[in-house]
């Protein structure tokens, strides 16, 4: 019995995180649009064509579950993705704008690692090997983009909009 609440489980958290995502995509273009540093947007539309692979990547999970991906909404990126939606509609000066969507993906980057960490584990546990790798990978590349996250704010972002205050 617990096995199959442990499936469940892992479906319903599965299909979250596929919402997350697929939120994701729609909002990038806006932060995308929104950014002022050619270094930003070229990252956002970085994570833009990787979060592509990581819902494809999720479809294949789905697939080998035979489970359906939908009917589960992520609402804790939809807040976060609402927030940074205000942020980009508070007139901001645009070094300002730069710094505020760092740190508004950043929250969304630490959501998505908890999530892929947490569900590679239940993978690993339930002996899903395939399906834990396949969560790895994605798990590999939100820590990669919260680090380049990071490397821009430390390098030159956070630094132009001091100078500019």
């Amino acid at each position: 019995m617990s096995e199959q609440a442990l499936k469940e489980l892992f479906i319903k958290e599965l299909q979250d995180t596929y919402s997350s995502e697929t939120q994701i995509i729609e909002a990038l273009p806006a932060m995308v649009e929104a950014a002022s540093s050619p270094q930003l947007k070229q990252a956002f539309e970085t994570h833009l064509r990787e979060t592509d692979g990581q819902v494809r990547r999720l479809e294949q999970i789905f697939q080998i579950l035979q489970a359906e991906p939908g009917g589960n909404t992520c609402e804790a990126t939809q807040g976060l993705i609402e927030e940074a939606e205000e942020i980009i509609g508070e007139g901001l000066p645009a070094e300002v704008l730069d710094v505020a969507l760092i740190m508004a993906a950043q929250k969304v980057e630490h959501y998505e690692i908890a999530s892929y960490g947490s569900l590679r584990t239940l993978a690993e546990t339930c002996g899903m090997t395939d399906i834990a790798r396949l969560l790895e990978q994605t798990l590999e590349e939100e820590k990669a983009t919260d680090q380049k996250l990071n490397q821009l704010a430390e390098g030159d972002i956070n630094m132009r909009a001091f100078r500019a205050a």
